[in-house]
């Protein structure tokens, strides 16, 4: 095999993901159809024989007198459904009843695609995502509980109760970033509000920002505190800016989306790199998450329209990163245990 194939593969897909344009409307905004709808449902609070308590307006089109508490139990005020929220969800499904009829493939609206409410989930955002971002949360976990037992109860310690592996901390940090990260895309993913849609992306670019520091420093061997600063405190400034410019000016998705893809792509391009010229014992391991990592990628760009209103390239990026943090542990652990006993050799 080739070993400079898996990089040009990387490069090809980095290449892609800017040249994909993110358009800020969508083909069902402009809908007549759907826009005429939206009107109706927003003067009336129905949408043909469906009327919302959100709206305050009976089925008759009188005005609901009363509280705000009576406009909906309380045990399901966590939606934050509205009147026009309502309205979009409703509208959008009718119109792709309609369109569906006519045998019109599904347009997105809103700048995202129809998909399926599903016990209070989230209007046109993934419910399947949902599903494997908890299940994703609880691998990682799984990894790092692996990795903390590995390293406190397995693996010899020094004098003073530390680990012999230089790289415990950074591996820990990257857990919490992690774990982190996938609470707040299965909360993201269940309701689409402009908190969470900014603790998620804020978390990934955390998490994606981190990690291209912590390959450096692990495939350049950088174990003094100096060098170790030297490299993180740019990165960190950038990605600190970068988090402060989507959160206080301007949340900008094809931006975020370019960013997030560089440093994705420059530490799969390091780890490559490094699987290559490295006598590491689980090099192979390493092979397969930069195959594996390519393929998460890819799906992070490709767009087609959900399957049965549930599933599409997103939710099936979420579903392939699963085992990606599986491969990502286990090379983890074996790396904790390489060190070690090569830094044992050295002492005896």
């Amino acid at each position: 095999m080739n070993q400079m194939a898996p990089c040009r593969l990387i490069l090809l897909i980095f290449v892609l993901s800017f040249l994909v344009s993110s358009l800020n409307a969508s083909e069902g905004d402009a809908d007549p159809i759907y826009k005429a709808c939206l009107e109706e449902c927003e003067k009336s609070g129905c949408v043909g024989e469906k009327c919302f308590q959100h709206c305050k307006f009976s089925s008759d089109g009188k005005p609901i007198d009363g509280p705000w508490y009576l406009q909906e139990p309380l045990y399901q005020k966590w939606k934050q459904w509205d009147c026009r929220t309502d309205c979009q969800y409703h509208c959008m499904i009718t119109r792709e009843e309609q369109r569906e009829k006519l045998g019109n493939k599904p347009i997105k609206y809103h700048g995202k695609w129809p998909f399926q409410r599903v016990y209070g989930i989230q209007v046109r955002t993934e419910p399947v995502a949902v599903a494997f971002s908890a299940l994703s949360l609880a691998v990682q976990f799984h990894g790092w509980l692996s990795f903390f037992i590995l390293l406190n109860y397995k693996l010899p310690l020094r004098p003073d109760k530390k680990t012999y592996y230089e790289y415990t901390c950074l591996w820990h940090i990257y857990a919490i970033l992690a774990m982190n990260f996938w609470f707040w895309s299965a909360i993201f993913h269940s309701r689409d509000v402009e908190l969470t849609e900014k603790l998620d992306y804020s978390s990934a670019v955390a998490l994606v920002g981190y990690s291209l520091i912590l390959a450096i420093l692990r495939v350049f061997d950088l174990r003094d505190e100096a060098s170790r600063v030297m490299v993180a405190a740019p990165l960190v400034a950038f990605v600190t800016t970068h988090i402060l410019y989507l959160n206080f000016y301007k949340l900008d998705y094809g931006l975020n989306m370019k960013v997030c893809m560089a440093m994705g792509v420059a530490q799969l391009l390091i780890w490559g790199i490094w699987a290559g010229i490295t006598s590491h014992p689980s090099r192979w391991k390493v092979w397969l998450f930069v195959v594996w990592g390519s393929l998460v990628v890819f799906l992070e760009i490709l767009d087609f329209p959900p399957y049965k209103g549930f599933v599409d390239a997103h939710a099936l990026w979420h579903a392939v990163s699963i085992p990606l943090t599986y491969f990502c542990w286990s090379f983890v652990q074996d790396d904790a245990e390489f060190r070690t006993s090569t830094l044992l050799k050295k002492i005896k």
